[in-house]
Parts: C-alpha cells; structure tokens; sequence
C-alpha cells in the first residue's frame, strides 16, 4: 500500500479505478472531513455565508473538484465508458441516482477493456 500512486490517483485522467479505490480512498475520506468540518461550523452557529471557517469548507469543496473529476472519469473508464457520461450529472436527481449506481455500485469490466488494463485491488478490507 505504500507505493500507492496519488499523483496518479488524483490528478490524472487516464486509466481505471477499482471500486474499492474510489470508496476508500476518495469518497468516504473526502466525505468524512466535510462532514466534520459542517458538523463544527454548526457547533461554532456558523450560518453557512460567513466566517474563516466556512471560506475553508468552500476551498476545500473548490480544490476538490479536479480530484473529483479524475477519480470519477477513472472509474467510468473502469466501467469501459467516456468521462462524458458525467454529464448525466446536471440531470437532477436521476443524475445523482445514476452516479451512485452507475460509478458506485456496479462492477467494473473484467480483465482489459479501451481504456487499459483491470486496476489492481490495492485497498484490502
């Protein structure tokens, strides 16, 4: 696990992410410190609009999206689909059922598929 590419991971576009990839190392550590961080904001009566506290929430949602789009497209590519599809995003709500079931749940193409090679399970339960 040390030898992880995060570089990779996150900042790049090409090749394929594992559903254990995607979950483990992206959305619930991603998730997990949003969370904490609104869940402080609430404690402090922070009301979403202003304050230092909340400018760093909303930097670190901005800094996030590139990571976000990397990850996401790797995992559609795992999915032997174009990042393209993300565009069913702006539909709402069918578009964030699609995301979860589609990018979440579903496994990825055995073996080689258009966009490279199975990505290794790297992140053991």
């Amino acid at each position: 696990m040390a030898d992880f590419d995060w570089k990779t991971f996150l900042f790049t576009f090409d090749g394929r992410v594992s559903r254990s990839d995607f979950w483990l190392r992206w959305i619930l550590p991603y998730w997990g410190i949003m969370i904490v961080l609104f869940g402080i904001a609430s404690l402090l009566g922070l009301d979403g609009v202003g304050g230092v506290f909340m400018l760093l929430i909303n930097l670190i949602a901005l800094v996030a999206i590139w990571p976000s789009l990397a990850v996401s497209i790797k995992r559609l590519h795992d999915r032997n689909k174009s990042g393209w599809w993300l565009l069913l995003l702006l539909i709402p709500v069918v578009g964030g059922l699609w995301y979860l079931i589609d990018v979440g749940i579903l496994a990825g193409t055995p073996g080689d598929n258009q966009y490279g090679p199975a990505p290794a399970q790297s992140v053991t339960a």
